[in-house]
């Protein structure tokens, strides 16, 4: 056998978006001694990643504090690697101004049906509303025609890099479910995670998440660094967006949750649960308790 085939496979699932691939980049570039373990990344949107960890396909992945929700018997919440809205967040857009107590009748463009953006989003409205299940890189589009595939679009609710880049296809911020949650609660938005299979045992798991905070560290000490890595998945953003972007959502909230940052995934899906859009009270679990 070679070195390579006696070690612990960790196939590693993360959105090909900057932030993400700023924290793996000392992973997936060898900058890191992995030890007994060999990672290997597959990179895919974020609700693709969601739907997948129903099937447990992947030892660790990136995935929404929503669908987390439906995942607990599966996996565990890593403590870092988390992606938090501190003041800001997932943004509905629209062709002009709109007041939000409108947007419940109007049609939605959506990135996805668990991911936390569509969580927040519901919370916020207090009510059902009709959407669109759109790729995350094609709302902006859909909501600039005002169609998609044939089907009327009123707005959008959009995710990664769109936060930044929206304005330059001329359309008007609607809503920030960011502010709205900050203002709410005092808690950073709890977005999304990384999450670790919690067959792998206690072992594995305490030296995987160790590697992933090494990971993220590295990333942050190496800016430059892994920002060059990230560019490649930053559509549409220059270098400066970019390093603001992964600003936003790799800093010290990725390295660990903390108190406030539990607090927040807790009351995010108690919330879900006692407005009736999750079907019982969860008590996220996470690595070391």
């Amino acid at each position: 056998m070679t070195v390579a085939q006696t070690k612990h496979l960790i196939r590693v699932g993360h959105s090909p978006d900057p932030d993400d691939a700023f924290m793996f980049h000392a992973l997936a570039n060898a900058c890191l001694d992995t030890g007994g373990y060999q990672f290997t990344h597959e990179l895919v949107d974020i609700e693709t990643l969601n739907e997948r960890a129903f099937r447990a396909e992947l030892e660790l992945t990136a995935v929404s504090i929503h669908a987390y929700a439906f995942l607990r018997d599966k996996y565990l919440l890593c403590t870092c690697g988390a992606s938090m809205g501190d003041g800001y967040g997932p943004l509905v857009v629209a062709r002009e101004k709109c007041d939000v107590t409108s947007l419940a009748n109007k049609v939605i463009v959506v990135p996805g049906k668990l991911t936390s953006a569509f969580l927040a989003l519901r919370l916020c409205l207090g009510t059902e509303f009709d959407y669109v299940l759109v790729p995350f890189d094609e709302i902006i589009p859909a909501v600039v025609r005002g169609e998609y595939r044939g089907q009327r679009v009123d707005v959008g609710l959009i995710i990664h890099e769109g936060q930044l880049t929206y304005a330059a296809s001329a359309l008007e911020l609607v809503l920030d479910l960011g502010v709205w949650w900050h203002d709410l609660t005092g808690l950073p938005l709890p977005l999304g995670a990384n999450a670790i299979r919690k067959d792998l045992g206690p072992r594995t798991i305490r030296e995987v998440q160790r590697l992933l905070y090494a990971s993220i560290k590295y990333g942050l000490e190496h800016r430059d660094e892994a920002l060059e890595h990230a560019l490649q998945y930053g559509r549409d953003l220059d270098r400066d967006q970019a390093d603001q972007f992964v600003g936003m959502y790799v800093n010290d909230w990725t390295l660990d949750f903390g108190p406030r940052g539990r607090e927040a995934v807790a009351r995010f899906l108690a919330m879900g649960y006692e407005q009736g859009v999750l079907p019982e009270l969860v008590v996220p679990e996470f690595v070391g308790g």
